[in-house]
């Protein structure tokens, strides 16, 4: 049973590519219907005065894909940015610059999704409100998917959704790299690592990239 919260101590012993092994650990305990039991209780009380995550994950808001829950974590154990995409943008960025520099967390990690809704009305160039605006963050997947994959370049092309998916997570990745220099001067040294992957609805598989 998990009933012991991360400590500082803890989170200063612990290295990238630890965290990454024990996060997709996780989701195979997840996707084996094997998952750890937990003290809510417990890890409730003892992160009342701190919190030592060792990673953060910046994923969409897709009600099918509860972060902590597909990668078998819980309370104290990782960040969770959420917004519909899984993009990054400045309070994103400056939120995992809290999680890493100021934190301590030693992972970055952006999780798309297999058949994501945002994707979708991206690649089919939905205008609707505050959403046309959030969907231009996945335009440059879209346009780089639209130059290799064969056939529609439209939601119904299940290949291109797919390949949008995964070139919106490679592609954030290269921006938050550009965007923070703080971020990438802390994977430069050694500090942390950023990794992406894609849940596959289908079968609860993260996918890494």
């Amino acid at each position: 049973m998990k009933n012991i919260a991360i400590t500082k101590t803890v989170q200063d012993s612990l290295v990238p590519n630890a965290v990454l092994a024990d996060l997709m650990e996780g989701n195979e305990r997840f996707t084996n219907n094997n998952m750890e039991a937990v003290d809510h209780a417990a890890l409730v009380e003892q992160t009342t005065t701190g919190q030592y995550p060792k990673a953060v994950i910046l994923s969409c808001i897709d009600s099918r894909v509860p972060v902590e829950i597909v990668f078998d974590q819980a309370i104290g154990d990782v960040f969770v940015a959420r917004v519909a995409g899984n993009f990054e943008n400045v309070d994103i960025l400056g939120s995992m610059e809290y999680s890493c520099k100021v934190a301590g967390s030693k992972l970055v990690f952006v999780l798309g999704h297999e058949s994501c809704g945002a994707v979708k009305a991206a690649c089919d160039g939905v205008e609707l409100g505050n959403i046309t605006a959030l969907l231009d963050n996945i335009l440059p997947a879209v346009k780089a998917s639209s130059e290799t994959v064969k056939g529609e370049a439209n939601s119904s092309n299940k290949d291109f959704v797919a390949a949008t998916v995964a070139n919106n997570v490679k592609l954030t990745i290269d921006r938050i790299r550009e965007k923070s220099p703080i971020l990438k001067e802390m994977e430069a040294n050694g500090e942390i690592q950023i990794v992406g992957g894609v849940y596959m609805l289908s079968t609860g598989k993260v996918e890494l990239l």
